[in-house]
């Protein structure tokens, strides 16, 4: 229910901004249209109460929810409303948005904006935007940085994607173990506030190698005379820089974790992880796999320009439109027959329809099986079989069910079994298909999502054709 009020208040949100921008659209073309001077004043003082009213609504929102209306407006709109943005909120509002908006708002800020903005963040902050920025400001950035944080923007900006380094986060609190829980608590007060997600603090030696960590609710909870030492646990679960960021995140849902631990091979502490970069990256990966699913090859931006989106979306429609052609080419092979028997024409797209959707049913689940490392050579066989066992059910059923309707629409039994077989046949192949193209593409280093949908498709729907049209001409003809 919370989520669903907060979704409801974020849309009157965008609501009002885009009701803001429309007055002052609309009197921005009045005021061209007038010649009296007077007019002119009247409409200025409107304009400015519009503007005001937009500046106020614009600084009470979340930089999170800011980013939202950005990526919901077109461009003009976007970049309008982005200079009403404070500039302490830059930053934070880039992070957020997505990469291919982003884009568009760093192409319209200068050097030193942008300067100004990457200063507000963290490191490990500043790496997610790096590729977005140009040269010369990640370096006049580096340059600014105090030499602690350079080292960690070189570090993050160091790691691949995919991995824990470049989930990780350096704004940690460390501790010794031969201290009291009194020392530790005035330490904190010291601090005035605790990094976000914070629910456990980090304890290492004077080499700065982790020993263990001290629970929020223990500090609290013990004795303030008590040594760190009496109450810190070992940490169950800690991770390596250069780790599968998937396999973390996997850890994280596991064992419901708020935060970890990032060592080196020697144990010494680098940063931690957070729950909050956890789903961050369980949520891009998510929308990643949605596009390679559908065959694009990068984020894309809801209002980009017409060219880039049509580069971004061509490759797969050109092979969707070759598998096309070759589905067009299966069924003029039986011309003849569907001449003989136009019912044929009616039926056969049942056949390659329900063979996509369940090759794409099965795709699904073998790129997510794949995603948790659940996949692995001892089981392909046994996979490959239950996916088989699971289109014969299905085949069987439905082709069944779609054998009898057809008998009694056209009355004609012979024509029912066709539809029937062709449908056990097709869902097999489905089944082996789908299975087939995650694998071998994950084998050869491939992105086992990317264009799958497109490809399982293509197959299902001229090896559907084929098996029906070609069972029709044996047994019907």
């Amino acid at each position: 229910m919370m989520d669903n009020f907060d979704n409801i208040e974020l849309q009157n949100k965008l609501e009002r901004v885009i009701n803001l921008l429309r007055k002052y659209r609309l009197v921005e073309g009045l005021v061209q249209m007038q010649d009296s001077p007077r007019q002119e004043l009247i409409e200025s003082v409107t304009q400015k109460q519009n503007l005001a009213s937009l500046q106020k609504l614009i600084d009470t929102l979340h930089p999170a929810d800011i980013a939202y209306i950005l990526e919901s407006l077109p461009l003009e709109d976007r970049l309008f409303l982005w200079k009403f943005v404070k500039v302490e909120n830059d930053g934070e509002v880039l992070l957020e948005v997505s990469d291919a908006v982003r884009e568009t708002l760093i192409a319209d800020m200068g050097s030193n904006e942008l300067v100004a903005a990457a200063e507000q963040l963290d490191a490990d902050e500043i790496a997610d935007i790096a590729p977005n920025l140009p040269d010369d400001v990640i370096e006049d950035v580096y340059r600014a940085l105090p030499q602690e944080e350079r080292e960690q923007l070189r570090a993050a900006m160091s790691y691949p994607e995919d991995s824990v380094g470049a989930l990780m986060d350096f704004d940690i609190i460390t501790i010794r173990e031969d201290v009291r829980l009194e020392v530790v608590l005035r330490y904190l007060r010291f601090l005035g506030e605790l990094p976000d997600h914070t629910d456990q603090l980090f304890v290492v030696d004077r080499n700065e190698l982790l020993q263990g960590v001290l629970m929020l609710n223990q500090l609290l909870v013990n004795d303030p005379e008590t040594m760190v030492s009496n109450v810190m646990t070992k940490e169950g679960v800690k991770f390596h820089p250069h780790d599968n960021a998937q396999q973390a995140t996997q850890a994280f849902e596991r064992y419901d974790l708020v935060s970890a631990s990032v060592v080196d091979a020697d144990g010494k502490l680098l940063g931690r992880v957070t729950v909050n970069a956890v789903i961050d990256f369980i949520r891009n990966k998510a929308e990643s796999e949605a596009r390679n699913l559908a065959g694009l090859s990068e984020q894309e931006d809801l209002f980009a320009p017409i060219w880039k989106s049509v580069r971004n979306r061509w490759a797969w429609l050109a092979i969707n439109l070759v598998t096309a052609f070759i589905a067009s080419r299966v069924i003029g092979l039986f011309e003849d027959s569907i001449e003989k028997l136009v019912a044929l024409a009616a039926l056969m797209p049942i056949v390659a329809g329900v063979g996509g959707n369940s090759g794409n049913q099965t795709i699904t689940m073998i790129v997510r099986a794949l995603a948790l490392g659940q996949v692995s050579t001892e089981n392909t066989v046994k996979l490959i079989t239950k996916e088989i066992g699971v289109s014969l059910v299905n085949g069987f059923l439905w082709g069944g069910i779609v054998g009898l309707f057809t008998f009694l629409i056209y009355q004609n039994a012979s024509l029912g079994l066709v539809m029937a077989l062709a449908m056990i046949l097709n869902l097999l192949l489905a089944a082996l298909v789908g299975v087939i193209i995650p694998l071998t593409r994950k084998k050869l280093g491939r992105d086992p999502a990317i264009g799958s949908s497109v490809l399982i498709t293509a197959v299902t729907d001229s090896g559907g054709f084929f098996i029906f049209l070609g069972l029709a001409t044996l047994l019907l003809l």
